[in-house]
């Protein structure tokens, strides 16, 4: 009789244990998930996970869509509450975000907000700006305009991604490695080409979400709204004062920002003979771009090229 009850034992013992350990392959088996709302929090995972296969990414918001526009679908807010990370930036334009992370199991989604990453400043107003009235100041959002902050955010990801992904840690640290070394060169390059120019000042017929660019490298700048600014028609008075400052200040190049439709540089550059370049401020890509893999380093190569020429 005791033989029978070992045997039984064993017999069930075999079972929890196949059980458990099918369980665990399941787990094992299954993808990361990583869902970035915006551009930059989709392209600064990418860099870290490049084409790994146990990892799925996901960016909410469709190439060529202005970021204060965006709306979740069911689908876009059933796989944020199933991701394993979750990456948002935590600005006025991530306000729709409020009620679903209530809703969101902090123990199994890892919740990342870029403002917590790095420190911030309050958007600001300068000569010249139309100006927004609010009681309640908003912090800048764009804080991946500085290339500084960009590390810092890159390291930190790289940290969470490698806690819930650890049997790839050394890929992805090897692979955040080079991504900040190539940061730190575009850096350089900036820098230099600064230090070197006639002049330090830059003009936006546009939206100014570059506050963090400019703090980082001590550029001047005059603009027409401020970063996070729905407006896109600015008054006369507005418009005026650009062209006065182009005129006076002898500015060879009035700047748009990215998906912009560039009416009010174009303006001020047909009364001043002043050329309009695009700075990317790389809140979001268009389609094509999108497609064609372009990346935020690329972007910022990109904007290395027209600063040089802004500024000589």
């Amino acid at each position: 009789m005791k033989n029978i009850f070992k045997m039984i034992f064993v017999i069930i013992l075999f079972c929890c244990l196949f059980s458990l350990t099918g369980c665990i392959y399941k787990k094992s088996s299954e993808k990361l998930s990583i869902v970035a709302t915006n551009f930059p929090c989709y392209d600064f995972a990418r860099s870290i996970i490049k084409d790994s296969k146990s990892v799925n990414l996901k960016m909410l918001l469709k190439p060529g869509v202005e970021s204060h526009d965006f709306e979740p679908t069911p689908q876009d807010i059933i796989d944020i509450k199933n991701s394993d990370i979750f990456i948002y930036v935590g600005g006025e334009s991530d306000e729709w975000l409020e009620d679903i992370l209530d809703d969101v199991d902090k123990k199994k989604t890892k919740v990342i907000k870029l403002l917590d990453l790095v420190d911030v400043s309050f958007e600001e107003y300068v000569e010249g700006m139309e100006e927004e009235y609010d009681d309640e100041k908003e912090y800048d959002e764009h804080v991946w305009t500085s290339l500084i902050n960009t590390i810092k955010i890159i390291d930190k990801l790289k940290d969470e991604i490698i806690k819930i992904d650890s049997s790839n840690k050394i890929e992805y640290e090897k692979r955040a490695s080079e991504y900040i070394d190539r940061l730190y060169k575009i850096d350089a390059e900036i820098r230099d080409i600064i230090d070197k120019s006639k002049r330090k000042e830059i003009i936006f017929g546009d939206r100014f979400p570059l506050l963090y660019f400019v703090k980082e490298y001590g550029l001047t700048y005059y603009a027409a709204f401020p970063g996070c600014s729905s407006e896109t028609e600015a008054s006369a008075k507005t418009i005026s004062f650009l062209i006065d400052k182009v005129k006076d200040d002898k500015i060879p190049v009035v700047f748009h920002i990215e998906l912009s439709s560039s009416k009010i540089a174009k303006t001020i550059a047909n009364e001043t003979g002043a050329k309009v370049l695009e700075f990317n401020s790389a809140h979001n890509i268009s389609q094509e771009d999108f497609d064609d893999g372009k990346t935020y380093l690329d972007i910022m190569e990109d904007n290395v090229r027209v600063l040089k020429i802004a500024l000589n």
